[in-house]
């Protein structure tokens, strides 16, 4: 499967993403999503297709979500792992001396 993909970005809420097929834009995604998600904001346009490799998903995942209920929705990452991917010299700041 081959998509070319709008992502949408939350300005309500942060690192929130709505990940939809172009054609389609937001027509597939639920009013009550959107109302919570806020003004959505592109943020870009790519193609996806299962070899692509994505930062914070599974692109066979998102191409499953958005074929089946016409969006894929990306949260933030959970507190631990955004920790556990900071540099190493702020994680030290903290250390007590």
């Amino acid at each position: 499967m081959k998509l070319i993909c709008s992502v949408y970005k939350s300005l309500r809420k942060n690192e929130i993403y709505l990940y939809v097929d172009k054609r389609d834009a937001l027509k597939r995604v639920p009013e009550g999503l959107l109302a919570a998600f806020g003004p959505p904001q592109l943020a870009f346009e790519m193609v996806l297709t299962p070899e692509r490799k994505l930062a914070r998903e599974d692109v066979a995942k998102v191409l499953e979500n958005i074929e089946k209920q016409g969006y894929h929705l990306q949260m933030p990452p959970a507190e631990e792992d955004y920790i556990e991917h900071l540099p190493e010299e702020l994680l030290r700041m903290n250390d007590p001396l």
